[in-house]
């Protein structure tokens, strides 16, 4: 893992615990903001870099990054990984109405992100085989698999065609929709 998603922890620890003796010129529910943003970025970046070890073409897409990280790492890490992202990026949407952040549940999502980094410095970098087992044949029976070519219909999308649209069978006529009863 790069050093930035985690310079970008500290920063956003510093954000939430000012050395004693500062003079505090943003208010603690802006600095929680501004803490979550910092973690939202570290966990973006902590995915780039696990993508880029896998495939970089991942790294161009947004919530499929998440949606498919469960195949490379436990599901758990996954569904936390995408409850924390989520949660900061909730945060760091600000609204009018909202109140801003409590800095004790920026503190808390600070110790999952740890945990999360630290996670998927763990998880393997090959790529994910997913394995299909081949049918076996019944007892008693040898039989050879052989591939067969896919052949699609003539109305299909991928030969050029549009698809007709679904009609009644032939002389039959369409009921229209009851709207209302009389």
């Amino acid at each position: 893992m790069t050093d930035n998603a985690r310079e970008l922890v500290s920063s956003a620890e510093a954000l939430l615990r000012p050395p004693a003796g500062t003079a505090e010129s943003l208010s603690p529910g802006t600095r929680a903001r501004a803490a979550a943003m910092l973690l939202r970025l570290a966990l973006d970046q902590r995915l780039d870099d696990f993508w880029k070890g896998v495939t970089p073409a991942m790294t161009r897409t947004a919530k499929h990054r998440m949606l498919c990280l469960e195949a490379y790492t436990d599901r758990g890490t996954a569904r936390r990984w995408r409850l924390t992202w989520s949660a900061l990026s909730a945060v760091c949407h600000h609204r009018v109405p909202d109140l801003p952040p409590m800095p004790a549940e920026i503190q808390a999502r600070l110790l999952e992100v740890n945990a999360l980094l630290d996670g998927l410095d763990g998880a393997p970098t090959a790529t994910a085989a997913v394995v299909i087992p081949a049918p076996v044949p019944p007892a008693g029976r040898t039989t050879a698999l052989t591939a067969t070519p896919a052949v699609f219909p003539a109305g299909d999308l991928r030969a050029g065609r549009p698809v007709p649209k679904p009609c009644p069978p032939q002389g039959r006529r369409a009921e229209p929709p009851v709207v209302g009863s009389p």
